[in-house]
C-alpha cells in the first residue's frame, strides 16, 4: 500500500484519519504542523500527503504551495483536509498545488475515493 504523511495540529483527526488509512494497509508518517510536514515530505517523500489548512505558524495552504513548488515534491499529490468549507477554499488551494480537497469531518467514502484517484 501507500506511504501517507498526515499534517494536521489535532491530535484527534490524526488519530482519525490515521484509523481509517491503517485499515485500508498503508504506512502512515505524522505531522504535527505545517513546517514539520514540509521537512518530513521532503526527507521521506510519501506517495502523497493529507494537509490541514488552519495550523499555528506555517498554514496549509502555505506548505502545499511550498512542496508544490519544489522540484523533490513536486509530484506527490496533497489533499487538503480542512473545516474551511468554503468554495474560494477549494479554489485556493488548487492554486497552491492541492489536488483534492475534503471537509472535516470528513467521511471515510470520500477519502477512500480520493485516494484511490489519486494513488
Amino acid at each position: 500500500m501507500a506511504r501517507i504523511l498526515i499534517v494536521d495540529d489535532s491530535e484527534t483527526e490524526r488519530q482519525y484519519m490515521s484509523k481509517l488509512l491503517l485499515l485500508k494497509g498503508h504506512e502512515l508518517i505524522i505531522a504535527q504542523d505545517a513546517e514539520e510536514g514540509v521537512v518530513m515530505a521532503r526527507g521521506e517523500l510519501p506517495d502523497l500527503i493529507l494537509m490541514d489548512v488552519v495550523m499555528p505558524g506555517m498554514n496549509g495552504f502555505q506548505a502545499t504551495r511550498l512542496l508544490s513548488k519544489d522540484p523533490a515534491t513536486s509530484k506527490i499529490p496533497i489533499i487538503i483536509v480542512s473545516t474551511k468549507d468554503q468554495q474560494t477554499d477549494q479554489i485556493w488551494a488548487q492554486r497552491q498545488g492541492a489536488k483534492a480537497y475534503l471537509v472535516k469531518p470528513v467521511k471515510k467514502e470520500l477519502l477512500f475515493a480520493a485516494l484511490e484517484k489519486l494513488l
